[in-house]
């Protein structure tokens, strides 16, 4: 990996252990004009944030190596600046799980199985929120 220590503009990390997954969501933004990072589990997505500095997050939770919610937990140690935003996306759906997310600072949560169009919905929302630099949590983007 090569090291940038600016903030990709319209940059989304696509967290996810499952390829097809990464796959579908990385060429939807990509459709989008978003550039796009992945990692397959959270050690991965960690190393990503530190190097690349995305501003948006698509995380899996249940993920080998280190969990999303162990993810969410050590993004949340960072300052704002360095933060991205979070979209959940993620089998795990009970009013817990989303309750958690939130909590733990994801600013959306989308539950699996997704609508792409809606999903790409959500980033684009989190995106015009930053732009107007207003911070908003949201617990459920359906």
């Amino acid at each position: 990996m090569e090291t940038i220590t600016e903030t990709l503009d319209h940059s989304v990390l696509v967290v996810d252990d499952e390829p097809q997954v990464v796959w579908v969501l990385q060429y939807s933004l990509e459709a989008e004009g978003y550039t796009t990072l992945s990692a397959r589990d959270g050690a991965a997505a960690l190393e990503a944030i530190d190097l690349f500095h995305p501003r948006l997050m698509l995380l899996d939770i249940m993920m080998p190596t280190l969990d999303g919610w162990s993810v969410l937990e050590e993004i949340g140690k960072l300052p704002d600046a360095k933060r991205p935003r979070v979209v959940v996306v993620s089998a795990l759906t009970s009013l817990r799980d989303r309750a958690r997310a939130a909590e733990l600072g994801a600013n959306a949560f989308c539950p699996k199985p997704f609508n792409v169009e809606d999903l790409i919905g959500v980033v684009h929302d989190l995106e015009a929120l930053e732009d107007l630099d207003v911070f908003s949590d949201f617990s459920d983007a359906s």
